[in-house]
């Protein structure tokens, strides 16, 4: 089997005293690519540090957007690095953005502006979008509508998605793929495995979300790309049918969302 973790930040510093280390690891795992995620507006800026990495290894690719908790950040010179960066050939999404009304880092009027533009800049180069969003969902869904109402909607993901099933309804319908997380392996997420079950195959992804977000049973560790394998089981047990046609869809759905050779 072959896993793809579609959402890691390899490149925090974190890793940064077994990174190397960690790339083997997940590789032996059977994660045989990941996506890097970049944001210009970090407190330490991580966009060389991830396409350098993405140069490196054949099997790592890219994405940039500035992050709703960093919204307040957004200028002319956070557009221009996004689009530079966009231009990196194994660059495959833009994200991950959206809005995060849990922690307000950003105020909600600036997170929906920045969001906006970062939307209409996916749609004006034909990018797939990672969607962050976390306490919004009645506002993300208002504003995605109007996009598709207009013909404006950009494809995309919901990354590390811990909504309820009716709510994936609305963002299937919108044609986002949804990305489960560790989420779905702990014990007080019985709405997770309602959508782990529900998604249809071709519309669904899996990741780690890394450092954060491990699954059950290494909870309260830094989480890591080798760790996907435990998420996998999760989903899979929930879905039952053959763990290895279920590998292979989500392979494929991901790279078709990325538009990677599979």
């Amino acid at each position: 089997m072959r896993l793809f973790d579609t959402h890691c930040h390899i490149a925090d510093p974190q890793f940064d005293g077994d990174r190397e280390a960690v790339i083997v690891r997940f590789q032996e795992a059977g994660v045989a690519r990941a996506l890097v995620v970049a944001d210009p507006r970090e407190e330490l800026p991580n966009q060389e540090k991830v396409f350098g990495l993405v140069d490196r290894y054949d099997f790592l690719y890219g994405a940039i957007g500035v992050h709703p908790h960093n919204a307040s950040g957004w200028d002319a010179d956070a557009e221009a690095t996004v689009r530079r960066c966009l231009a990196h050939p194994k660059c495959r999404l833009l994200g991950e953005i959206g809005l995060d009304y849990h922690y307000d880092l950003s105020p909600r009027e600036v997170q929906r502006s920045v969001f906006a533009a970062q939307l209409d800049m996916a749609f004006e180069l034909g990018f797939p979008v990672q969607l962050h969003i976390r306490e919004a969902h009645g506002d993300c869904m208002d504003l995605l509508r109007a996009r598709a109402k207009a013909g404006r909607m950009p494809g995309g993901i919901m990354h590390c998605y811990t909504g309820s099933w009716e709510a994936a309804k609305v963002y299937l319908d919108l044609g986002l793929y949804i990305s489960l997380s560790g989420a779905v392996t702990f014990k007080n997420a019985p709405k997770l495995a309602e959508v782990a079950v529900n998604v249809p195959a071709d519309r669904l992804l899996i990741e780690t979300d890394c450092p954060y977000m491990a699954p059950v049973p290494l909870r309260g560790r830094r989480n890591e790309p080798a760790f996907l394998a435990h998420t996998f089981a999760k989903v899979a047990e929930l879905r039952g049918g053959d763990p290895e046609d279920l590998s292979e869809q989500l392979w494929q759905n991901a790279c078709r969302i990325m538009r990677i050779a599979p």
